[in-house]
């Protein structure tokens, strides 16, 4: 709130303002009765109605600024958390990423940063207003007769106490309606991202029975604060009611003895009738504070999440070689090694290929050249510095990436080739694609360059798609590639075509290349074999088939006769 202290000490002075005319019109009861009820006096009749107009009429103003100053600081702090989360998940490492749900990292963004809006808009809002006008009218009342107040009031400690209690309940209720609530984006999130998958399967009625439940149980733990809340609600009005009662019969019987005139009981019971109204209000603003404390928790908690830790030193470029020294890795929350004991050293322009059985530890490998994770022991060197001591953005733009997974934004084809440099030309951007064999195929779109890809690229063809997110490694033009699988869920033709692209790109650079097909690894100037986290054998392809190891295995598997070879054998066989 500090940013916008001045808007809302603004709205605060409003709202003393408002207190104020409040405690007026409690005030022009007394002179309403006496002068012009008892006393006949029209004259007094014409100035109190003109009184009252201009209190509401006052009151109404300073209630629109009140409102509108605090409902646009609301909206500023709700934009300026939404933008520290947005920014501060972007530098948080892998593992948290792929600890927590895209769906729940949403719902702390849209939803829980947006209670605070709320809790500023209208909580914030009635504890500046209600408790000044508690106060000012409070003071009306022990100024009119101050034993009939007392009396009056005596039972607010006790209803506030019991209001204490449900809030209370109501926090712990609130964070498990937050938790539901995630739960439902998640939901949605999953089922959106795999709707090929959902539709294949026929599950469309399955994953709207799991909505269903989940919907059921956010709307369970909805009306639980809802029956807390009108619970709290129902307690004030009896409360109220037991008060105003008993004043009514106490001060009329007052008032029919003489003992005070029948202005200052009808002004002290205006007073008494229009303190319990932001009473009640109060305890609404005490649970919806209880209420905003679990998103505003879990904001916190995420705010509180360390962010990547890089280093100081800058290094502008690569000249000689990359090692492994000894690196071990293990998963956060695993128990083996998922790499052990790596030592490896790698030349300027040496292209790398990084093969084994699925599990063996090659992503993992090449992961940690980016410092997407770090090592649990050991170092990896580059030209002799750790890359523990280097900025990440320093380490980072030395270091191009060609995944399977491409991942392409709903923008268009220019923007996402334009990624890989900032303030790249349209020459620059061209010439890219033409190198990645990606202009023809773009020139053919109605709207070439300018034609948007949709969500992960989904009007785009597979080769397509690839071509594009080398197109946009070739306009980085960093040193250092890793190609993780970037061949292997193409058809012959695209995959002839990336390969091309792929070659363009890996031209006198640093190449760390993980494939499945070993045709693809060939001409690699040496050949890492993975083997449970190891490096079981090394060598060029010639080498490793002299040799009677892991990657002749893997080499006959899917040369000589694969498993798909046997079953389609098998099958003609029983056809004949």
């Amino acid at each position: 709130m500090l940013p916008y202290w001045k808007r809302i000490a603004l709205a605060g002075l409003c709202s003393l303002t408002i207190s104020g005319l409040n405690g007026t019109l409690a005030w022009l009861v007394k002179p309403a009765v006496d002068k012009v009820f008892v006393e006949r006096d029209l004259h007094a009749l014409v100035l109190i109605s003109l009184a009252i107009m201009t209190v509401f009429l006052g009151r109404g103003i300073f209630s629109f600024f009140h409102s509108y100053l605090m409902r646009s600081a609301g909206a500023k702090i709700v934009r300026d958390i939404r933008n520290r989360l947005y920014g501060h998940m972007l530098y948080l490492p892998m593992s948290f990423i792929h600890r927590d749900s895209t769906g729940a990292m949403v719902s702390r963004v849209i939803n829980d940063a947006g209670a605070v809006q709320g809790l500023l808009a209208y909580t914030i809002k009635d504890l500046f207003v209600e408790s000044g006008t508690v106060v000012i009218l409070m003071a009306v009342a022990l100024y009119r007769r101050w034993d009939l107040t007392l009396i009056s009031i005596f039972v607010l400690p006790v209803a506030f106490y019991f209001v204490s209690r449900l809030g209370k309940r109501l926090k712990k209720v609130s964070e498990h309606t937050q938790q539901k609530i995630s739960t439902l984006t998640e939901l949605i999130t999953e089922s959106f991202s795999g709707n090929k998958i959902v539709k294949s399967f026929c599950r469309e009625e399955g994953e709207m029975e799991r909505f269903r439940k989940k919907n059921h149980g956010y709307y369970r733990e909805l009306m639980r604060s809802t029956r807390i809340i009108e619970a709290t609600s129902l307690m004030m009005e009896f409360v109220g009611g037991i008060g105003i009662a008993f004043v009514l019969w106490y001060g009329g019987s007052l008032v029919l003895e003489g003992q005070i005139s029948a202005g200052d009981f009808f002004s002290f019971l205006a007073a008494i009738f229009l303190i319990y109204t932001p009473a009640r209000r109060l305890a609404a603003a005490s649970n919806s504070l209880q209420q905003a404390k679990a998103p505003l928790e879990r904001v916190d908690r995420l705010l509180l999440e360390e962010k990547e830790q890089g280093g100081e030193m800058q290094l502008n470029g690569f000249n000689n070689e990359i090692v492994f020294d000894n690196v071990s890795f293990r998963y956060p929350g695993i128990d083996e090694d998922a790499l052990y004991d790596i030592n490896l050293k790698v030349r300027k322009g040496e292209v790398i290929a990084l093969v084994g059985r699925s599990g063996a530890g090659k992503t993992t490998f090449v992961d940690l050249i980016p410092r997407f994770y770090s090592p649990g022991s050991g170092s990896v060197k580059i030209d002799g510095t750790d890359i523990s001591e280097l900025s990440l953005g320093s380490l980072r733009s030395l270091i191009g990436i060609v995944s399977q997974d491409v991942i392409l934004f709903n923008d268009t084809v220019r923007a996402n080739i334009a990624y890989g440099k900032n303030g790249a030309s349209d020459e620059e951007i061209i010439n890219a694609a033409k190198a990645a064999y990606a202009h023809d195929f773009i020139m053919e779109f109605p709207d070439g360059y300018n034609t948007v890809v949709g969500e992960r690229g989904v009007r785009l063809s597979g080769g397509q798609k690839q071509r594009l997110s080398i197109a946009r490694a070739i306009l980085k033009n960093p040193p250092v590639l890793i190609l993780d699988e970037a061949t292997s869920a193409l058809d012959t033709a695209s995959e002839l075509m990336v390969q091309k692209a792929l070659e363009n790109l890996m031209h006198d650079r640093t190449a760390f290349v993980i494939a499945h097909r070993l045709s693809t690894v060939r001409r690699a100037d040496r050949i890492i074999v993975l083997d449970k986290g190891r490096i079981a054998e090394t060598g060029t392809h010639d080498e490793l088939l002299s040799s009677d190891g892991i990657y002749k295995s893997l080499h006959s598997l899917q040369f000589e006769k694969s498993p798909v070879d046997q079953v389609v054998e098998g099958v003609r066989g029983i056809g004949h």
